[in-house]
């Protein structure tokens, strides 16, 4: 038997998905190395192999990771599920008080003895999307009782949702719709999703309000500023003037890889702007190629809500899904101006340990929900 026969017999599951994460990794490796120039210069005196090799073993160690999570039975998530989120919580807490400071935020913590920073929140971020399909699941019928939505389902929103959003508003908000959605397609009564928006309206202004006494612990002033920007600035501010200009660099066909002119102007063209300098390098068509994998990833992830014999499968592959192409089109449309500046990173693209690696997990899931479902079918 070939190497490339015994591969395809490993990887279980739907083949179109595994295409998908394969083709965003070559993206992910090519834009990364392209765009890393001024990093390289400016922290490692220009050695950008060093940063290659670094976000390769990134990108390996996460399809690793894929390959795991996809061997493992998705029913395993629904009973590690409760525990995830309980440890989630002093992790976010513990950000809160003690995190590193990067870029005036605190979304990270370094682990003691290796010193790599962690990411605490792309952890709480699958921690409650497994909680919430979980508890959506365990109620088979349509969940319309107080005692079935609210305490199981709406606090542990709230309260994951509220301790990411100081550091991180963006990626709260995004998972925050995220679990709106599941809800929605787990048939939970519409009175109690209203009441989980109002509920998060309310948390969202006493944050706002609690950044006047903490600015050091709530970020208030940014989210203010970067939509007052948005607001005032119909062509957008600095940031999203040179990805205008990435873009339209790179007309239909782009200027070709390693190529980019941009990426010596905007702040963070290999995370926050990643997809500008792929159009500028590869153009509009593969910048369109990219947009159309992600919706192909959520309908082939819809396709196994119809297929799965359980609630849970399909409600974990659902969630999922939304999340993961819920943020990359965030981050695309902060590139084009629809949007205010965010900080959300385009998923399986741009560089970033964490990121990577929990997005990575996120697909292995996926598939494990893909590989049951072709072993019964």
């Amino acid at each position: 038997m070939s190497l490339g026969t015994r591969i395809y017999a490993e990887l279980r599951g739907d083949r179109t998905i595994w295409a998908i994460i394969a083709v965003l990794s070559i993206f992910s490796i090519l834009i990364v190395y392209s765009s890393t120039g001024t990093l390289a210069y400016r922290e490692m005196s220009g050695n950008t192999e060093a940063l290659l090799v670094k976000h390769f073993m990134i990108v390996a160690g996460g399809l690793f990771l894929t390959y795991v999570a996809h061997l493992m039975h998705y029913m395993r998530y629904s009973k590690i599920a409760p525990y995830l989120l309980m440890l989630s919580v002093p992790l976010l807490l513990y950000t809160i008080a003690f995190g590193a400071d990067i870029n005036d935020a605190r979304r990270w913590i370094t682990v003691p003895f290796v010193s790599i920073t962690f990411q605490t929140s792309d952890f709480a971020k699958l921690a409650l999307i497994l909680f919430v399909a979980r508890a959506i699941s365990s109620k088979q019928d349509y969940i319309k009782d107080f005692n079935s939505a609210f305490l199981p389902i709406i606090v542990p929103v709230l309260g994951i949702c509220g301790l990411i959003a100081p550091a991180d508003l963006s990626s709260a908000i995004l998972l925050f719709f995220t679990c709106v959605s599941m809800m929605f397609v787990g048939r939970v009564a519409l009175q109690y999703i209203g009441l989980l928006l109002l509920l998060g309206i309310v948390v969202f202004a006493m944050l706002v309000l609690l950044g006047e006494f903490f600015p050091e612990v709530v970020r208030s002033e940014t989210w203010v500023s970067r939509v007052r920007d948005f607001v005032d600035q119909p062509d957008g501010g600095y940031q999203v003037q040179q990805a205008k200009i990435a873009m339209a660099n790179g007309e239909w066909l782009g200027l070709g890889p390693g190529n980019s002119i941009q990426r010596n102007y905007l702040p963070s063209p290999y995370s926050d702007f990643i997809y500008a300098i792929l159009v500028e390098e590869y153009g509009i068509f593969t910048g369109m190629l990219l947009i159309l994998l992600y919706v192909l990833l959520f309908f082939r992830a819809t396709r196994l809500v119809t297929k799965s014999p359980k609630a849970f499968g399909a409600m974990l592959a659902i969630g999922l899904s939304i999340s993961l192409v819920l943020q990359a089109f965030v981050n695309i449309a902060v590139s084009v101006h629809l949007v205010p500046v965010t900080g959300v990173t385009l998923p399986m693209i741009s560089m970033g340990g964490t990121s990577i690696l929990f997005t990575c997990i996120s697909f292995g899931m996926i598939l494990s929900v893909s590989k049951y479902i072709e072993s019964v079918s």
